[in-house]
């Protein structure tokens, strides 16, 4: 444990701190205020994605000052891991979602699959509009055909941790988002 702990340290130390707390919080502010014009008066509910939705989706609905509804979903690509292909399901919302407007968080848009896929299931079960929020955007042509309806900042290709992001589960909790040297 004591190298693990060693190991990840030394990968934040010679890390590169791309957006400062001060940046995200402006990002959110203006993300918020969008967010307010849109869905002040339909009572949304906002599904945090697991885990690296939790960060930036608490720190967003913080800043909404009308009446939401929360849930989540659990569904990633890559697990503890830095890379992945198949998106597995671990837990579903409890929450009825006909008729619903919906609004889904999560930590970055990458490459979008999973964001595109969770997209794509609440519009199956029913829900009256579908909207999708992430704190990061990262700069590269390998995306999906979708793009987040609000998007706090736009980030260079490089792998990112830091504000719900980690680097093999950790550093999800770090204020500012961070990239790894040479990446």
């Amino acid at each position: 444990m004591i190298n693990k702990i060693n190991d990840l340290n030394t990968i934040l130390d010679e890390s590169d701190c791309l957006i400062d707390a001060q940046q995200i919080d402006t990002a959110l502010d203006s993300m918020a205020k969008q967010i307010t014009t849109d869905l002040a008066d339909k009572l949304p509910l906002v599904i945090c994605v697991m885990n690296g939705g939790l960060i930036p989706t608490a720190a967003l609905i913080e800043r909404l000052s009308f009446p939401i509804e929360l849930d989540y979903v659990h569904a990633s690509r890559y697990g503890m891991e830095t890379e992945g292909t198949n998106l597995k399901w671990m837990s579903y919302p409890q929450t009825d979602i006909s008729g619903r407007d919906v609004l889904i968080v999560d930590d970055i848009f990458d490459q979008g699959h999973t964001l595109q896929a969770i997209i794509e299931w609440f519009e199956a079960q029913g829900a009256n509009s579908v909207l999708s929020a992430t704190i990061v955007n990262k700069l590269h042509d390998r995306k999906v055909d979708m793009t987040p309806d609000y998007i706090g900042l736009d980030v260079e290709d490089r792998f990112l941790f830091g504000f719900g992001m980690d680097y093999k589960g950790a550093f999800r909790n770090l204020k500012g988002i961070y990239a790894i040297k040479g990446s």
